[in-house]
């Protein structure tokens, strides 16, 4: 039976916690099962943009240490949007796994690794059309903060301090500490002294105290 690795990827934090590290794997097994594959390890890259360079992905150097010390020679991915939607990278990262003579299969798409000229055309038009969609969902994203800012004064997604009822007793005492002519750093102080939490459990300080107290902070 022959060893492989299963690489998983995630772009997006919230994507952690969803259902596309369970679906990449299933299919992956789905495949493995099918053709005598045993995984040996699963590599999950959480959080990791498509577009990232290879020294910016934790989880594949590791695989990539993996397979130069234990004799795995293969890597199974869902599809090659999963290894990258930058085709660039996505080519680099193919020629560098042939390059060592490490194969990689693309389980839902599995003649795009062949070598023929019309299969690498067809790999790399696939790769523009991931990396064209990762774009206009980067810039549809961007528009819709623009629209909302300009809408509502800010954008809708990290709620500003004080949102939360467990913040409204700090923003209180914030005013009321301003109230009595204290300014911005002295607030904080007096916030940290009174071990009044913030919300990342960071100390307090001036600049903060002036954004929330101007309506500022993000």
């Amino acid at each position: 039976m022959v060893k492989a690795f299963a690489y998983l990827r995630v772009s997006g934090k919230a994507q952690v916690e969803g259902d596309g590290f369970t679906r990449q794997l299933e299919a992956i097994k789905r495949y493995a099962a099918a053709h005598d594959i045993k995984i040996a390890h699963v590599f999950r890259e959480e959080g990791v943009s498509g577009t990232k360079e290879l020294e910016n992905r934790p989880a594949f150097v590791e695989m990539m240490t993996a397979l130069h010390s234990n004799g795995t020679k293969l890597v199974l991915v869902e599809k090659l949007d999963r290894l990258a939607r930058d085709l660039m990278i996505q080519e680099t990262i193919i020629g560098d796994l042939r390059k060592n003579a490490f194969e990689l299969i693309s389980v839902m798409e599995p003649d795009l690794l062949q070598d023929d000229p019309s299969r690498k055309m067809m790999r790399q038009i696939f790769g523009a059309i991931a990396e064209y969609e990762k774009t206009m969902i980067v810039l549809k994203l961007r528009g819709a903060r623009a629209r909302s800012r300009a809408k509502n004064g800010r954008c809708e997604g990290r709620k500003p301090f004080g949102y939360f009822e467990g913040e409204v007793g700090a923003v209180t005492r914030m005013k009321a500490l301003r109230a009595e002519g204290l300014g911005f750093d002295r607030i904080a102080a007096r916030l940290n002294a009174d071990q009044i939490p913030t919300r990342t459990g960071k100390l307090w300080h001036g600049l903060v105290v002036n954004r929330i107290l101007t309506g500022k902070e993000r």
